[in-house]
């Protein structure tokens, strides 16, 4: 049995992950409604056969989608920001 567990979402946007009752989540999925553009291509390079997804999507919501990412996974030190209790850290009561 899974479960979508919801990282961030708006109206055009949902990035979640499925957890499951026996195993730590290992893939992160992001549903987009009504991206601005898209293309889906396969490419053959050396015998081999590549697909390709490319969406367009507003920055805002890609800022979103970053954002709450680099929480879940409290990253925020790796990327040169609070780690701990301060405002807007991943342990800042205040949020």
């Amino acid at each position: 049995m899974s479960t979508k567990a919801s990282i961030t979402s708006g109206p055009r946007h949902h990035l979640y992950i499925q957890e499951l009752l026996s195993e730590e989540p290992k893939n992160v999925f992001l549903e987009l409604s009504s991206p601005t553009e898209f293309q889906v291509t396969k490419e053959t390079f050396r015998d081999q056969t590549i697909e390709v997804v490319m969406v367009e999507i507003p920055a805002e919501i890609m800022d979103d989608i970053a954002l709450a990412w680099i929480r879940k996974r409290k990253l925020e030190g790796a990327v040169g920001g609070p780690v701990g209790a301060e405002y807007g850290g991943p342990d800042c009561p205040y949020d």
